[in-house]
């Protein structure tokens, strides 16, 4: 899917986890076939998943990234209604494998794909509770940090709209490009970060029987504008149950536009870049420029 990602091995893997981890040694290892367009993941005996980022690197920054996911997953946890993976490990490069990785509790589940959801208007309801809960968490006066998603519509503008130029024979740039300039400018008269996933995607929420179970992929969780977990109305939903997921979240006009937006702006920005080497990914995108338009 990129152009400079490693491809890492079972081998390699296997070599890693007797190295650092030596209470694994011996335990089963396979890969485990996934949408994801930041992680390889692995199976590790019945208890562990092991992520292993498509770009790895020695730079700390990394590092520090996947500390910080780990102890987001830790307070999540402790105020989500579904389960969050836990954190069991935080591996370091070795051969073959030139950046740190990490280890989780195994949570069984499928991706939220629609022919695996139960009642839409249940799962909606679900997932606003999710939100509902996040929004409640203190963030101890944090605010959003100036970089990822939760800023001002404003600042992706340049990057959307490089988007839309290379996009006009994947979907219709021209009604996309006005309601874009709609949400970009909706405003915000509550100015109050709150804790967000920021990418609720359908690859990262798990359902059991039809209902939604866990939320996992932390690695864009923070603090920012709540409008950003408006996403799945669009990304996953339908008419019905977008009203259903809006209404038990309490969600204005404005705010409601703005989650507009970031669903446009993940959307339009991934459908260009996966068209040819993430088929779900892409798939993804178009449904949810539709239902943006709608």
């Amino acid at each position: 899917m990129h152009a400079d990602q490693v491809d890492v091995s079972v081998d390699v893997v296997s070599a890693l986890v007797a190295e650092q981890f030596p209470q694994w040694r011996g335990l089963p290892i396979r890969p485990l076939t996934s949408t994801g367009t930041v992680n390889a993941l692995f199976r590790l005996g019945p208890d562990v998943v092991l992520r292993f980022p498509l770009l790895p690197s020695a730079n700390p920054e990394l590092r520090a990234e996947l500390r910080r996911e780990q102890e987001y997953a830790v307070l999540l946890a402790a105020h989500l209604p579904v389960e969050v993976p836990e954190p069991l490990g935080l591996g370091e490069p070795g051969d073959g494998y030139p950046g740190p990785w990490t280890a989780y509790q195994f949570i069984a589940g499928e991706t939220a794909q629609l022919g695996r959801i139960g009642d839409l208007d249940d799962f909606a309801g679900d997932l606003a509770g999710v939100v509902t809960a996040l929004r409640g968490i203190d963030t101890g006066g944090r605010v959003w940090p100036g970089v990822g998603r939760g800023g001002p519509l404003a600042a992706e503008d340049a990057d959307v709209r490089a988007a839309l130029a290379v996009s006009g024979a994947l979907t219709d740039t021209a009604a996309l490009a006005e309601v874009w300039q709609r949400c970009r400018d909706a405003r915000r008269d509550d100015l109050a970060d709150g804790w967000i996933h920021g990418d609720l995607m359908p690859g990262n929420l798990l359902v059991r029987d039809g209902r939604l179970v866990a939320v996992i992929d932390l690695g864009t969780v923070g603090v920012g504008d709540p409008a950003v977990d408006l996403m799945p109305a669009w990304n996953m939903l339908d008419a019905g149950s977008r009203e259903t997921y809006r209404r038990a979240l309490g969600v204005d006009d404005a705010t409601w536009e703005r989650g507009r937006g970031w669903a446009l702006e993940q959307a339009i920005n991934a459908l260009p870049y996966y068209v040819e080497t993430n088929l779900v990914m892409a798939a993804i995108a178009r449904r949810t420029l539709r239902a943006v338009l709608e």
